[in-house]
């Protein structure tokens, strides 16, 4: 069985994203999706399984945080962070998180545990990535898929610390421009961008340090 998994959409699905998704006859998403369009896509492709993410907001209320099932002789667990794993896997096949954008690919004892990085906007310089799993007599086969990033070298953000970004946010935000402008701006994630600027704006004298305390 192929089973295609891929997280971090950020409401991008992309036309490489779908062509490597062709043929899988599972989808696994690892959340932080952002509209309801993005499953509908991906449904059209094959039956999807998906946990909510932290940006996933009203919509996906109906998403569940958490999900454990049985797909092709393996035991599965999906959330979208990995500090929300259980702490004892033994029981599972394979174990897929996100949150990231970072791929990883790891054994604990006979447990695989997979983040496929993110294939939606693209974050500072990180790759853009998602899995396809080739599963057979309860063997799981992974192949990672790397999407070759198309913008401009002068359009790629140079990366900056998490403290410096959020106290650019807050001078832009004091500025009057939203959250959108800023991301576009910066060449930042929007959904980042969109996280701060909401703390910001929703807790009146936060500092810097308070943004990144409340942050996840």
């Amino acid at each position: 069985m192929r089973i295609g998994v891929l997280s971090d959409t950020h409401g991008l699905l992309r036309p490489e994203a779908l062509s490597a998704l062709e043929g899988c006859e599972a989808i696994l998403h690892g959340g932080d999706i952002n509209r309801q369009e993005i499953l509908d896509e991906l449904s059209r492709i094959a039956p999807i399984r998906v946990v909510r993410g932290n940006n996933d907001r009203e919509w996906a209320e109906r998403i569940p945080l958490f999900l454990d099932f049985e797909l092709a002789g393996l035991r599965v667990f999906m959330t979208h962070k990995r500090k929300d794993l259980p702490a004892d896997l033994s029981a599972y096949d394979l174990a897929v998180y996100g949150h990231s954008h970072k791929y990883e690919e790891s054994r604990q004892g006979r447990t695989l545990l997979l983040n496929p990085g993110s294939c939606g906007p693209r974050r500072f310089n990180q790759a853009i990535t998602l899995a396809v799993l080739e599963v057979e007599g309860g063997a799981i086969a992974v192949r990672r898929v790397d999407i070759p990033h198309q913008g401009r070298a002068v359009a790629t953000p140079k990366p900056v610390d998490l403290k410096a970004q959020i106290e650019i946010v807050m001078r832009e935000t004091q500025r009057g421009r939203g959250p959108g402008e800023i991301a576009s701006r910066r060449g930042w994630d929007p959904a980042l961008v969109e996280q701060i600027a909401r703390l910001y704006v929703t807790h009146p004298g936060v500092t810097a340090d308070g943004i990144m305390g409340k942050m996840d």
